[in-house]
This record gives structure tokens, sequence and C-alpha cells, in this order.
């Protein structure tokens, strides 16, 4: 396979394109593998016997084209969590807010709808997700969240994986490149917000200087072709894209969560830690102004906080799903390139719309400054 666009990263995977494509969504994944990029799935949001499920089905709708597995494996003990009943004061605190928009909230704090994640984020949870992805043989894994510990690096190179990480700084660079990861995503912060503060404009060349052979993916409002070129330009191998795939087709957001996201601009996301507990980037709504209140109790630990906000946000989305008016409360995870969703369309219009966007681009760059 030839690539359109031939870089470190396309002939590190037998790409056409320098994209990298990153969804929960399973067809999402197969589709961008399909039209030349490299699909990488969140496993994170799903059990083993789900995920297994997820993996088998993209391969076999890749047809032999390589995909990747996007997991949160911790370094060690997670910190920053707590154990026992969520709060009363919180779960009261949120109750009141739904009800001010009308929600009733029976069972709040104790539906379980964010119980899949914290389990994937146990020690148990995580080593089983590990599992089930190498045995689907993927191109690659992607760790996001902090150092990529050294049981993920011994075992993915021992079964000739290559790693990935998620990186924000070049101190997290440096630590990272230390541990023998094979891949950088430098990640700004007007993607997901949760690697840090750092504008990719500003983030991307800093990452390359330093990673020398090592494959440098930019990312954070990457949404067209102009801004693939622009990545290419800064010294980047290659583009990771998440948010834009939540405007097309194969993407499982609900579809009132999707027309929120395409009346938004790229001034109406907030860094907040009201949904996880942890910084990440959301649409802005009234559950965040409510958190930023001086009424608001402090925010809980990340595995409460998720409990907590899942919950309410299943009550939210289910709302919504029969037809209540509940805009003010919806948001979901997205980056910066809400402005640039403007229609739902199939994934692999987008990626072919953005990869012609960047050749354009690049070809036009000879006669205009």
């Amino acid at each position: 396979m030839s690539a359109i666009i031939d870089t470190r990263f396309t002939t590190m995977f037998g790409l056409e394109l320098p994209l990298a494509g990153f969804s929960r969504s399973p067809g999402v994944v197969a589709e961008v593998s399909a039209a030349g990029g490299l699909g990488v799935l969140a496993a994170t949001p799903y059990v083993p016997d789900e995920l297994d499920r997820h993996l088998t089905w993209i391969a076999e709708r890749c047809d032999g084209a390589p995909f990747g597995v996007d997991l949160l494996v911790p370094p060690g003990p997670m910190t920053g969590v707590a154990s026992g009943p969520l709060p009363v004061t919180h779960v009261d605190f949120v109750r009141e807010l739904l009800a001010e928009h009308g929600i009733a909230s029976p069972g709040l704090g104790q539906l379980g709808h964010g119980a899949t994640t914290t389990t994937s984020l146990s020690a148990d949870g995580v080593e089983a997700l590990l599992d089930v992805t190498f045995a689907h043989r993927p191109a690659l894994v992607a760790n996001a969240l902090g150092p990529a510990p050294a049981r993920l690096i011994e075992r993915a190179h021992a079964e000739d994986v290559p790693v990935a990480a998620l990186i924000g700084s070049s101190t997290h660079a440096r630590r990272q490149l230390d541990l023998g990861v094979d891949v950088l995503v430098a990640q700004g912060t007007e993607a997901g917000g949760h690697t840090g503060s750092i504008a990719t404009m500003v983030l991307t060349p800093e990452i390359v200087d330093l990673a020398g052979d090592v494959p440098v993916l930019a990312a954070g409002g990457i949404a067209d072709g102009r801004q693939l070129a622009a990545s290419l330009a800064l010294g980047a191998a290659g583009a990771w894209c998440g948010s834009v795939w939540l405007a097309s087709e194969e993407d499982i957001t609900p579809t009132t969560v999707k027309r929120r996201l395409l009346r938004a601009g790229s001034g109406d996301t907030v860094r907040s830690t009201a949904r996880t507990g942890k910084p990440a980037r959301q649409l802005r709504s009234a559950w965040h102004d409510a958190w930023e209140s001086a009424d608001a109790p402090p925010v809980l630990p990340m595995n409460q906080q998720l409990l907590l906000s899942k919950d309410a946000w299943a009550l939210i989305e289910a709302a919504a799903e029969e037809g209540r008016d509940v805009d003010e409360l919806t948001s979901f995870f997205v980056g910066q390139v809400v402005g640039r969703m403007t229609e739902i369309r199939p994934t692999r219009q987008i990626v072919h719309d953005m990869v012609a966007g960047c050749v354009e681009a690049i070809g036009g760059l000879g006669g205009r400054r």
C-alpha cells in the first residue's frame, strides 16, 4: 500500500494517510482504518466481553487494515479515588440541579452508570482489557493516562506492538521517550484538555524537536485539511483526531447531543473537573455553571465524581430522548473543533475531505502567503 502523503507514521503502520481516528465508536474506528488511516478504539468505556466483540467486529470490517486500541493504564495504584457511598451533600446538590430543569432523579448516585469506567480503571480491570486487546493483535496500543507503565511497554514490545502516549508538555515527552514509547501524540489544550494547557501550535514543534526519529502526531482542534497540512508543516508525522468524528453518521453519541454540538461554537467549551473529577474539555452547560457557583460542594475524587455525573447524565439524556427541552444541561466531552461541525456526514467523507483539503493546502503554499 502506497501512502498518499508519506511520513514516518504512514511508513510505520503501512497506511495511505497520516491520520489517526480516535473514537469510542467501533463504526468510526473501522471506517477510518478502511479509508487508509489508523482507527483507534477507546477501550476504557467497555468491559472485556464488550471490547472483545467490538474488536472482532472492527477487524472483520477493516479487511486486514491496521487498527489500534487506546487504554487508560495508570503507572501504579490510582490516586485521587475514594471508597464508600457518595456524600449526601453532593447527591442532593445534583438532585436539586436536575429538579430545576424538570428532571426527577430517583436512585441518583445508586444507578451505577459510571461503574464500567471505574471498574476499567482498577488494576484488575486494566489487566483484563489488556488481555483482550493483545489477543486481537492491534497495530498500536495507546496509553492516555500519564507515563506508560513498564509492564505495558514490555508486553507490547514482546508482541511487536508499538506503544503511543499522549503528552501535553516537553516534560511529559522526555519521560515517555525515556520509557521507550514508539509514537508521541502532542495533544494541545484545544483537544480533550486533560494533558495540560499548552496550545497545539506551540506544543507540536517543541515535541518534534525533542522526539528525534520517534513519530509525533499533532492533536487538538484538528478538523479539516488545512489543519492537517499545518500539523505536517509543524513537523508532525500526522494528526490524531477525536472530536471531529462526533459529527459522523457512525458515531454512537445520542442524536440530541449531536444537534447541540452542531449549534455550538469553538468558544462554547470549558476545561472542567465537574464531570470526571479531573480536568477535561466539555461543552459548557448549566451543569458546569452550577459546579462553579459559590454554593457548590467541592468536586469529588475521580471515581465518585464519575459515578455521580454519569448517573445524572443518563437521566438528562433520557429526558432529551423523550423530547423534553434539556438543552441548557446537555453537554459532552469535546475539543474546540465544535466550531467546525456543521453537518452529520459519513466518517469516510470526513476523512476524504480532510485529506483532499490537506493536499490542496500544501499545493497552494507555493503561490500564497
